[in-house]
């Protein structure tokens, strides 16, 4: 099998993987996110085109310290009401956008890079949309004082494996995708390509 390098410590897609029954190594890819992020919105970038540099960005990374085989590069945004949304900086401001987002849709874009070498040989981006519920303020306060520890690094204040899903009214889209990673297409070119058993 040839060997996975996942250019992430982020343990829910370590463990995706891994439940696919994939061997993997996990190295954290050092990029500056923000700036990268910064640079394309002056741009006017699409959030597509955003989450899919992120991705390659942390895929390049890794590749170009010489890691053998391949290495995955991930990242996720969140688009709503026109704009990019960042993590938050505080249970406040995650209190704040789960207000502002409620009742209203949203979109998550997870987009995955494989680098082979110097070059990339596979990308995809994968797009779920949401409708938050109409959560009362109470419900909302109540959430984010028990779940703050979880959600802090999460974009858009919630994980839906968790008991975020109680904000949601409806998803449209792939599970796997919400949790940041388009696994089913990812395993999908692994299998064509002969890395994986057919």
């Amino acid at each position: 099998m040839t060997h996975l390098t996942l250019a992430s410590t982020s343990q829910i897609r370590a463990e995706l993987l891994r439940n696919a029954g994939l061997e993997i190594e996990t190295v954290a890819a050092r990029v500056d996110e923000e700036a990268i992020k910064a640079a394309l919105l002056a741009e006017d970038a699409k959030p597509r085109d955003i989450a899919d540099a992120l991705a390659e960005a942390k895929a390049r990374k890794v590749a170009m310290k010489g890691t053998a085989g391949l290495v995955l590069g991930c990242d996720q945004v969140l688009e709503f009401d026109g704009r990019v949304i960042s993590k938050c900086a505080n249970s406040g401001d995650a209190l704040e956008l789960l207000r502002e987002m409620r009742d209203k849709r949203h979109s998550l874009l997870s987009a995955a890079v494989i680098y082979e070498g110097d070059k990339p040989v596979w990308r995809h981006v994968g797009v779920a949309r949401l409708m938050m519920r109409d959560a009362s303020d109470a419900y909302l306060e109540d959430y984010i004082a028990r779940n703050w520890e979880s959600i802090r690094h999460s974009v858009g204040g919630y994980k839906l494996e968790e008991e975020g899903v109680r904000l949601m009214a409806r998803v449209d889209g792939d599970y796997f995708t919400v949790l940041g990673l388009p696994l089913v297409e990812l395993l999908s070119y692994l299998t064509l390509r002969g890395t994986l058993p057919k």
